[in-house]
């Protein structure tokens, strides 16, 4: 196939063809470094985990110094991604800033960057992920600029189901279990999360690839043990990972209190839309490709998205990424059909693919890469809250995740612990019996009275509301200091024996403290 037959006459740059393979890989991995370099220059900052593990890894010390923790806690469940982190503190002494930085720019290219290594055509990834980018789906940007290690999960399937598709439909030799293994294993000790791989070998199993559904299952049973055992506790990692879960799931009675992940998606149509057009384009361009019930990625698909409708997070994190698979599967049929490997169409193609992707990722829509710029840390060099902050050994009570989140990644060193992490369900049942008293009841003050009447002179109670309304709780002073935030503590005796007045409400400074 050539393009002077079908196209236009470009038989002046013959002498360039063979560079054009060449310049689309070029293109593409300039793509994938420019993106998340772009979206960092608006000093974009994800909004949960990815801060905390940064500031983890600066801080130095273990979750019982950090948190207070009920009886399902044990130990670190990202052990291995906190240590890599940490080494990294180590050698460069970065702070917390830095450690999101580079979790957000290496997961991001480590994760495209396999699974564009397994395709011919890298330009099909570019098209798939560009149909994913769309808020009716779940945008599969953000999902991946997020800082956190569940993308490299995402990233070692992406690698297991590309390997299938290589294969054909040869079966598969027991040396796959050999690369197979590490790969989970690494995902399993980074991630910390085990489970989920069943899901995987499901999609084989209702696929019947039989053979590939056994040796799967061979090296997730494998790489679990193996991934569990480099943290120092391989049986009880494994524990773990399970009572956290259900404790996650489990415990809410209500969807008020569950963070949006582990909430129902609502079972989006689009993605069903997008699967037709998959069929539409196999019919018309009769590509050569397996039949979709023979497709382990068709399946996860599916899987994650009727799981989906209970807990979102298994189509976020695992069925999305599989309908983008199964799309750049076929788009890469399409392309290699219709275009020569060194034909400059195809050179043309991937430069349109590129501005594209690089137009709708890094865009800022709906504040998506700066709405971080608005956010109002609480440090103890500010004035206007010195000395309100919890004192040396004082618990920081607190509803909102957010003021985790965002105090831990701010005062890594802070010399007290938060009564809200990075799950409610951490914390001490009794504690989480306050905690959904609060939320059920849309933030009532007379929720908090457990909390209040055991609070000690360096604990403090921090509630967001409106700047001018101090909280109705009378047995707490309180201080608004900075944005929407108040902080409530035990009045303090003076000299004459009186407690000392509420510090007034002060207007919003302009600007963000980040």
């Amino acid at each position: 196939m050539t393009d002077e037959k079908r196209h236009f006459d470009f038989s002046s740059l013959e002498p360039f063809r063979r560079y054009v393979p060449l310049a689309a890989w070029t293109i593409v991995v300039l793509l994938f470094l420019y993106i998340p370099l772009k979206i960092i220059g608006y000093d974009y900052l994800p909004g949960d985990d990815a801060l905390r593990h940064a500031a983890y890894a600066v801080s130095g010390k273990t979750w019982p110094d950090i948190l207070v923790l009920g009886p399902a806690f044990h130990f670190d469940p990202n052990w291995g991604w906190h240590r890599l982190l940490g080494k990294i503190h180590l050698w460069t002494n970065w702070d917390a800033d830095r450690l999101v930085v580079f979790s957000v720019v290496m997961l991001f290219l480590v994760s495209n960057g396999a699974v564009v290594a397994c395709l011919r055509r890298p330009e099909a990834w570019l098209a798939a992920f560009i149909l994913l980018c769309q808020p009716q789906v779940s945008d599969l940007t953000e999902r991946f600029l997020l800082g956190r290690p569940f993308v490299l999960s995402i990233a070692a399937m992406a690698v297991i189901l590309f390997a299938w598709q290589r294969h054909g439909s040869s079966p598969p030799k027991w040396q796959v279990v050999v690369w197979m293994t590490p790969l989970i294993a690494a995902a399993v000790f980074l991630h910390g999360v085990w489970y989920l791989w069943a899901l995987l070998v499901a999609s084989f199993f209702l696929a019947g690839q039989f053979r590939w559904c056994f040796l799967l299952a061979v090296s997730w049973i494998l790489g679990t043990f193996l991934g569990s055992a480099l943290t120092g506790h391989p049986v009880e990692s494994i524990q773990q990972a399970v009572q956290l879960a259900l404790r996650a799931v489990g415990m809410h009675q209500t969807q008020l209190t569950m963070v949006s992940e582990l909430k129902p998606s609502g079972g989006e149509i689009f993605p069903i839309l997008l699967l037709g057009g998959v069929i539409v384009l196999r019919q018309l361009a009769k590509l050569k490709a397996p039949p979709l019930v023979r497709h382990p990625a068709f399946w996860l698909a599916v899987i994650g998205w009727g799981l989906g409708c209970e807990t979102f997070r298994f189509w976020e994190d695992w069925g999305l990424p599989a309908l983008a698979i199964l799309i750049a599967s076929d788009l890469q049929l399409f392309f290699e059909s219709r275009f020569a490997a060194d034909s400059f169409q195809r050179l043309a193609l991937v430069c349109g693919l590129a501005l594209t992707m690089c137009a709708v990722t890094t865009n800022d829509f709906n504040s998506r890469w700066t709405n971080h710029l608005a956010w109002r840390y609480l440090t103890p060099d500010q004035p206007e809250i010195a000395g309100w902050l919890p004192d040396k050994g004082g618990i920081f009570y607190t509803v909102d995740q957010s003021l985790f989140y965002q105090t831990f990644f701010k005062n890594p060193n802070g010399d007290w612990r938060y009564i809200m992490g990075f799950e409610s369900t951490l914390m001490p049942d009794e504690d989480f019996k306050v905690y959904h008293d609060v939320v059920w009841n849309f933030g009532d003050a007379k929720a908090y009275k457990p909390w209040v009447d055991k609070m000690r002179p360096e604990d403090r109670l921090v509630i967001r509301g409106g700047s001018a309304n101090v909280p109705p709780i009378p047995q707490l002073e309180w201080n608004h200091g900075v944005g929407d935030i108040w902080i409530g503590r035990l009045p303090r005796p003076v000299e004459n024996g009186t407690a000392p007045p509420t510090v007034p409400a002060t207007a919003p400074r302009e600007g963000s403290t980040h």
